[in-house]
């Protein structure tokens, strides 16, 4: 791809196949998001802890990309806005198996209120 876009590596790996921090927390996501600078995998806006978002705002790193299974977009935080970007180095998704919201067995039953 000519030019690389600002704050994005493509040859940096997930960092995971869940969110880092509600990983370490026993929380719980509604979507996937990959910062698409150092591969840190956060939970998306909508998810209760909103930690993709944090990680861009502590760490200065802009972009994040969807970490779903059949998505591929890029979003600049500072922007607001969509942007294309190079393929990102695989895995290219959580596994598929994973439920959405996720993961298994933590997701509570009122899941849909908790949601931004």
């Amino acid at each position: 791809m000519p030019g690389m876009v600002e704050g994005i590596d493509p040859s940096v790996t997930p960092s995971g196949a869940g969110c880092v921090e509600c990983e370490a927390t026993a929380g719980w996501w509604a979507h996937l998001r990959r910062c698409a600078q150092c591969g840190h995998v956060g939970c998306c806006d909508s998810s209760p802890s909103q930690h993709a978002r944090a990680h861009a705002a502590s760490t200065g790193h802009p972009v994040i990309q969807s970490f779903e299974p059949g998505e591929a977009w890029f979003w600049d935080y500072p922007t607001s806005e969509y942007l294309d970007g190079p393929r990102l180095a695989d895995p290219q998704s959580h596994p598929v198996d994973q439920p959405v919201p996720g993961p298994a067995g933590r997701v509570p039953a009122d899941w849909q209120s908790r949601l931004h």
